[in-house]
């Protein structure tokens, strides 16, 4: 279970050599239940483009790696069994893929990672909409792959009648994204010729098919969207313990590492590359993110005292899925500094109130990382891949038969 921890109860700890990548996860008004009551927070325009073009353009003009776009297949609900059925607090959202792609005209560097709920879609339907949305964002393009284990989510769908165990469900989403990538790479880069004089579109040598068979899926390809400009846009998961753990060091570009504490984010980055060099991927690129929610103020005290009533008007403690630091963004500072000593490489945020935690992250934290030395100052890349070092892979089937 989560816990609430004022800056005091972190050590600061000075930067190291490196860039340092930022992230943040956006959902409703905030992570908190109560954010949608806090001045500012536009809780009749949650369901608006406007809304969701304002946070991506505030978090781009701060220079952030990407945003997340937080979805489920449910209604939120705090209880495990089913909804449950309060009326005070945020319900519903917008889809996420739909969200990225609505503001991807809208900005021009920022990365734009929607969440998709692996369990009950499709990876060719999958494949086809992250394709399209790196298309339409010009290579900024992401993937938040999730596995559901909630029951109640399972009965809205025909695919099964109960919930695969816990490590088929992992193992079920790495087939997923397997299939997602062999389709992204089911068109060659120069498939698409558009000759208007010989009246040839496409060469339909350069279209292969993938012909999986898995356990969970058979696939025969090819996709019906040509290669996405990054060849492949960036996959990310969570990992929180052995299962997934298991699904980051397989499948993923990314993976966000839920941690209390610097032991904690140790361990888990510790397991995640054991389970990666058991993959034979251990010198492919692999980026971990602590995974932090934040309330910021002008000082700890202020910032705790913010939460506390947040937490007064829900009639609960808040409780999130990673650990929750309330304190200032120079303070914020340190502790990315110190966790970032364990191994991590960045940090997706998630600001508890996204009116007011959004631009202490993007007009508070990332100033005081840049006078560190360890954030950027200007977009270095136009792609995803590109500002987090990642370079554009090849396709699988270029040298293959075509379909």
């Amino acid at each position: 279970m989560s816990s609430s921890l004022p800056a005091s109860a972190f050590p600061s700890a000075s930067a190291s050599s490196g860039p340092l990548h930022l992230a943040v996860a956006l959902d409703g008004a905030g992570r908190h239940p109560a954010a949608w009551r806090e001045p500012g927070a536009r809780p009749g325009e949650i369901f608006t483009a406007r809304y969701w073009a304002d946070a991506v353009a505030e978090a781009e003009a701060g220079l952030l790696d990407f945003v997340a776009f937080e979805d489920s297949l449910t209604l939120q609900s705090s209880s495990a069994d089913g909804p449950d059925g309060r009326t005070d607090r945020v319900r519903g959202r917008l889809d996420a893929v739909l969200t990225a792609a609505r503001v991807a005209p809208l900005t021009r560097h920022i990365g734009l990672v929607p969440t998709v709920t692996a369990t009950h879609t499709e990876p060719f339907h999958i494949s086809k909409a992250i394709a399209t949305l790196d298309h339409v964002s010009h290579g900024r393009a992401g993937l938040w792959i999730q596995v559901s284990g909630l029951p109640y989510e399972t009965r809205h769908f025909g695919r099964r009648a109960v919930l695969l165990p816990e490590a088929d469900s992992y193992a079920e989403a790495a087939d997923h994204v397997e299939v997602i990538r062999r389709l992204w790479d089911s068109w060659e880069d120069d498939a698409e010729i558009r000759d208007v004089a010989t009246g040839r579109f496409v060469d339909r040598d350069k279209l292969h098919y993938i012909d999986f068979e898995g356990r969970h899926f058979r696939v025969r390809g090819p996709s019906i969207t040509p290669r996405p400009p990054q060849g492949q846009p960036v996959v990310g998961a969570s990992g929180d313990g052995e299962a997934s753990y298991a699904l980051v060091a397989r499948s993923t570009d990314i993976g966000y590492v839920a941690a209390h504490d610097a032991d904690g984010t140790r361990a888990a980055v510790a397991a995640i590359r054991r389970a990666r060099g058991a993959t034979g991927l251990a010198a492919q690129p692999l980026h971990l993110f602590g995974d932090l929610t934040v309330y910021l103020d002008e000082d700890a005290p202020a910032a705790v005292a913010r939460l506390e009533r947040l937490d007064a008007l829900a009639g609960t403690s808040y409780g999130g899925e990673g650990a929750v630091f309330a304190g200032s963004p120079g303070q914020l500072a340190d502790l990315l500094l110190e966790r970032r000593e364990a191994g991590l490489s960045g940090f997706l945020l998630r600001p508890g109130v996204i009116a007011r935690d959004l631009p202490a992250i993007t007009r508070g934290l990332a100033p005081e990382l840049r006078r560190r030395g360890v954030f950027r100052r200007a977009y270095e890349a136009d792609t995803l891949r590109g500002l987090l070092g990642l370079e554009r892979p090849a396709g699988r089937y270029a040298a293959h038969p075509a379909a």
